[in-house]
């Protein structure tokens, strides 16, 4: 189930998820971006199994939070279960957006943006993550530039404002434009 929201983050119900998806309804979501001591951000490859965006790159975590779950909270166990990681987070920022995806779903949510450091290594669920990596912002700045089709819609849409965040600049993302 994730929580329907209006466009100011009121809840005002429950769906299904994949009907959340199915129905283009906006519902509620987090993306947690982590850093390292190196100033590189942690990627991860989306399983195949995924219901959309199979084999995508993305930021490390994200998801959806339960009904009556807090958003940090979801934030905190998904990042746990998905990539073995516990980090203390930082609200960074919300945005809004609607991407249509294949399988005649569509991404329509308010999704709330937080940030995280740490030195460990994550030890990913293998049902939830193919791959991952550590990659330096300019290496990642290329990658997007060059082949952003690579990657997550949100990731490609919330990454401007997560170096804001981070303090990069200048942003010179081509792609995202």
């Amino acid at each position: 189930m994730v929580v329907l929201v209006d466009k100011d983050d009121n809840e005002i119900g429950v769906m299904e998820k994949m009907e959340a998806h199915r129905q283009d309804s906006l519902h509620r979501a987090f993306s947690v971006f982590v850093f390292n001591d190196k100033d590189e951000m942690l990627l991860h490859q989306r399983a195949m199994e995924k219901y959309h965006s199979a084999g995508l790159w993305t930021n490390a975590c994200c998801s959806h939070p339960a009904p009556g779950e807090t958003v940090i909270n979801a934030a905190q166990r998904r990042l746990g279960e998905e990539m073995g990681m516990t980090c203390s987070l930082h609200k960074a920022f919300d945005f809004i957006y609607r991407a249509q995806l294949e399988n005649e779903m569509t991404e329509h949510e308010l999704d709330h943006v937080f940030i995280a450091t740490t030195s460990e290594n994550p030890q990913p669920d293998v049902s939830e993550v193919m791959n991952w990596k550590w990659i330096a912002l300019d290496d990642l700045i290329y990658e997007i530039n060059e082949t952003p089709e690579r990657f997550t819609i949100w990731f490609r849409i919330a990454l401007p404002r997560v170096l804001k965040e981070w303090n990069v600049s200048p942003l010179n993302i081509t792609s995202l434009s």
